[in-house]
């Protein structure tokens, strides 16, 4: 097998993943959904939000590659990086809002919130008194 068509066979089997990821997602969100929603479950509509999201993320993360490997290996010229990047920065603004959208933040506030210290506790009077 020649790398060209290896290349091509691997840019088409991510492509297929990419959108198998989705479709699946949504598939096992409806589910999700059904079950809890004849359970009564106080957000189920809340939960399949969360869940279509996610595979919707997984997905196009998965896509993002599929592009990446399609521009680099068949036609690396400009305007084809050029597509690439206009296609990766949708992508990915797109994956930011449905983030944004799952969690209540921006993916970046993150990390700056894990790494943010914890302020010491308030000293209690009585201890501060010199006796």
């Amino acid at each position: 097998m020649e790398m060209r068509n290896f290349v091509e066979l691997a840019g088409n089997a991510t492509e297929i993943a990419g959108v198998a990821l989705i479709v699946g997602g949504f598939v096992l969100a409806a589910l999700r959904w059904l079950i809890l929603h004849r359970r009564a479950d106080a957000a189920p509509f809340q939960r399949l939000r969360q869940d279509l999201g996610r595979a919707i993320l997984l997905g196009l993360e998965v896509l993002v590659a599929a592009d990446i490997i399609r521009t680099v290996a068949f036609t690396p010229t400009m305007e084809s990086v050029i597509i690439l990047a206009m296609i990766v920065a949708i992508r990915t603004f797109l994956s930011w809002s449905l983030a944004l959208e799952l969690e209540g933040r921006w993916p970046w506030q993150a990390a700056r919130q894990a790494a943010a210290p914890t302020p010491p506790p308030p000293a209690h009077p009585s201890s501060s008194r010199a006796g």
